[in-house]
């Protein structure tokens, strides 16, 4: 063998034993990954998986700031605030003197906390309390004690309190709407949340803030058409009527016939949404909206417009209403006196369930239900109101004649006090109908529709204002400095046996100013007791304290001819 054989057999050696240590390195590193992930004591998997829980990526919401409500003039009705979730990991605040720290900083019984924290023992999550100002969270969170943890969200507040409560409604403790105005715009009010991620340790630990995933879109702000200071208004004089005659409830609403908005509408008695564990159900319903009446003497205007539509009557037309009583199959219709010889005018000033009869026995019940239909009775306004009723027209297979009659003077049929505004505001917009809405509407939209004739909607008017002289029923509406019309209704209510004797509703719809008419507001007082019970008494002198602040502020011009009027002058006794 030669010298350089022999070198290139000592290389060749060495390279076998490099590669052959090499292999035997990569074969030692196969074996490692096959024991760690497959081994027999599944040592391997065990660690793997101990490594991923140190170490895991979780999600969490980022909360939305749900839009704010106003009234029309930009006073905030419901806003959100900041406030803090405090939550426990069970799992890991297993320390009893840590838990009576906790218990004393939130001044709550340590055994009922126990108690809880015993039945979540196999969760990680249980909730300590909910919706905490800042302050009192940051007064536990401070104690650093392991297994408590913080969340921001938001809280709803309503600084107008009960005054606005069953029309801006309220919120559950996750934020979404559960009645009012807060239910019916959900979707716009409620924004989106996002959605963060960040690396937790298995102690809960953040290791790691990966970020953003998805940022939160605030919810939309809602301006509504009411007016704060007509709705205290109501609230007062409606507290003041329930207090005087000691009804079970009142409600009332007024709208801008022109533009449909309604400016204020209230109901007591009411609650106060900014205390959540002590509100009355029954307080929480919107009366106007949900509560169903047969309306009475109210209609009596829209029984007149079938009366003048049909061409039998005019407003000057006598009507015999001797001697002060009708019979109508086995029902005898009586009025408060015989009033002889009326026109259809006085008719209706006087409210004579005679006269009206007797027009409604000539022209018949077909065309006195179709001019209700018209103005909207028997179904939904169309405004944005959870829990609207429909009402009822009457639809008999068989009309007796009893049932052909008591339409014309609201018996038989069923309406909320929305309709009812909604019907007059008709007569108050030139015999034009528009939109009902509770959102600032725009001035002129072209919306309206017609109804009735111009000059039909001017001549009724005409005779509301004369119920609200001194020969009229609704004399105590009467508004000083100030032109105004409507009509009083007073209706027995109905128990299991039929008609109850002493039970009423006392109700008033009134438009103003007449010479100029936009203004419409119905008053409803559900069973005034003692001699206060009829509508031109319980109801007629709060419609007269209401539309005396709606005119002055919104700045309408007094009559020339009463603006020296002095309130004293206006009667005010009972009807």
């Amino acid at each position: 063998m030669t010298r350089s054989e022999s070198v290139r057999n000592r290389h060749g050696w060495r390279i076998l034993l490099v590669a052959a240590v090499l292999a035997g390195l990569f074969g030692m590193l196969v074996l490692r990954l096959v024991q760690l992930q497959v081994g027999a004591s599944q040592h391997g998997a065990d660690f793997l998986k101990h490594q991923g829980d140190l170490r895991a990526v979780r999600a969490a919401e980022i909360p939305a700031f749900r839009g704010q409500i106003t009234d029309r003039r930009g006073t905030p009705l419901a806003v959100s605030t900041p406030v803090v979730t405090l939550w426990i990991n069970p799992q890991e605040l297993k320390d009893s003197e840590a838990v009576l720290q906790v218990a004393l900083a939130l001044d709550t019984n340590v055994q009922d906390l126990q108690s809880r924290l015993h039945r979540y023992r196999n969760k990680q999550f249980m909730y300590l309390a909910r919706h905490l100002t800042p302050e009192r969270a940051r007064t536990v969170l401070q104690l650093g004690i392991k297994g408590v943890y913080g969340d921001r969200e938001y809280r709803r507040f309503y600084p107008a309190g009960e005054v606005v409560s069953q029309l801006v409604g309220t919120t559950d403790v996750d934020g979404a709407g559960v009645s009012g105005v807060e239910l019916a715009f959900n979707d716009l009010l409620r924004g989106e949340v996002g959605r963060k991620k960040f690396i937790k340790d298995l102690h809960g630990d953040v290791i790691r803030d990966i970020g953003v995933v998805k940022a939160a879109q605030a919810g939309e702000s809602l301006a509504l058409s009411i007016d704060l200071r007509l709705q205290h208004v109501q609230h007062r004089e409606l507290l003041r009527a329930v207090s005087e005659t000691g009804a079970k409830s009142g409600s009332a609403i007024t709208l801008d016939a022109h533009s449909g908005e309604v400016l204020a509408i209230t109901t007591v008695p009411s609650f106060n949404p900014n205390r959540r564990g002590s509100i009355d159900l029954g307080a929480m319903r919107n009366r106007v909206v949900t509560d169903v009446f047969e309306p009475g003497s109210i209609v009596k205007p829209l029984t007149l417009v079938a009366a003048l539509e049909s061409g039998e009557y005019s407003v000057d037309s006598v009507i015999d209403t001797s001697p002060g009583r009708i019979r109508v199959g086995d029902k005898v219709l009586p009025d408060p006196r015989n009033y002889g010889e009326l026109s259809v005018s006085q008719v209706i000033e006087k409210s004579s369930q005679v006269g009206v009869t007797k027009m409604a026995q000539h022209i018949g019940h077909e065309p006195i239900l179709k001019v209700f239909q018209r103005f909207g009775l028997g179904r939904v306004t169309g405004a944005e109101f959870p829990g609207e009723r429909s009402g009822r027209l009457p639809d008999h297979d068989f009309w007796s004649e009893i049932d052909q009659v008591t339409p014309a003077f609201g018996y038989g049929l069923l309406a909320t006090p929305l309709q009812m505004a909604h019907a007059y505001s008709i007569f108050a917009n030139d015999g034009k109908l528009s939109p009902l809405t509770i959102i600032v509407a725009p001035s002129d939209d072209g919306s309206s529709r017609r109804i009735i004739a111009s000059d039909l909607a001017e001549r009724v008017i005409e005779v509301l204002h004369r119920a609200t002289g001194l020969g009229g029923t609704a004399f105590h509406a009467a508004v000083p400095g100030y032109q105004v019309g409507g009509k009083t209704g007073t209706v027995h209510k109905v128990g299991a046996g039929g008609y109850l004797d002493d039970r009423y509703v006392a109700l008033f719809a009134g438009i103003a100013p007449v010479e100029a008419p936009r203004y419409v507001t119905v008053v409803v007082i559900d069973e005034p007791s003692g001699d206060l019970y009829g509508g031109g008494s319980a109801a007629a002198p709060v419609y007269s304290r209401i539309t005396r602040e709606v005119l002055r502020l919104q700045h309408a011009m007094p009559t020339e001819a009463y603006a020296g009027q002095d309130e004293t002058e206006v009667a005010d006794g009972s009807a």
